[in-house]
């Protein structure tokens, strides 16, 4: 059984998302959850689910290895960041090498770096008049959204589009690929 932990600051919905695709099967679980904000929806949303919920501050993610000790008990197959907004540490980047991807909301390697999250991806994108956009899950290094790209998907931007609607497409988008891109990662 493959296992999978993810880590979240925000509402949740692609975190419920892989716990709902994978925590029904017999290949891969999602084991725990990890996530920097004790008020984040991602919190209330796993509760009931039946995998493990931790919450770490910023000094045992950057200053100690507490968060690394914790997710080594896991042996992640996978970790996935799936609406986790801090840049990883170097020393947690070495302990998972090769183990950790990330969710962008926009088509990498456009529209990526510090301060691009949520809707300032998606306002980027409308200024600057792309036709097109969409999601990249990539493996994590120690620059934000630099790491090699495992999948894609994209839509086509129309004229009546707005800041909603792109928003909607993407998390729409969120929720088919990540999946995918998971299984890949995992060979299933």
């Amino acid at each position: 059984m493959k296992r999978i932990v993810i880590f979240a600051s925000g509402s949740g919905s692609n975190a419920l998302n892989l716990i709902q695709y994978f925590n029904h099967g017999n290949e891969a679980n999602v084991v725990a959850v990890f996530s920097n904000k004790k008020e984040a929806g991602v919190v209330q949303k796993t509760i009931d689910k039946h995998v493990d919920l931790r919450c770490f501050n910023r000094h045992d993610f950057y200053q100690s290895n507490n968060v690394i000790d914790m997710l080594k008990s896991y042996r992640p197959d996978i970790i996935v960041l799936a609406g986790f907004l801090w840049l990883v540490p170097e020393n947690f980047i070495h302990a998972f090498d090769g183990l950790i991807v990330n969710l962008h909301p926009s088509l990498l390697p456009k529209f990526g770096g510090k301060g691009m999250y949520g809707h300032h991806v998606h306002e980027a994108v409308l200024a600057a008049g792309e036709h097109e956009t969409g999601i990249t899950v990539h493996l994590v290094n120690a620059e934000f959204d630099k790491g090699e790209i495992i999948y894609q998907d994209r839509f086509q931007i129309h004229d009546n589009d707005n800041l909603e609607s792109v928003e909607e497409k993407i998390h729409q988008l969120e929720h088919k690929g990540l999946p995918i891109a998971v299984e890949r990662f995992l060979k299933l």
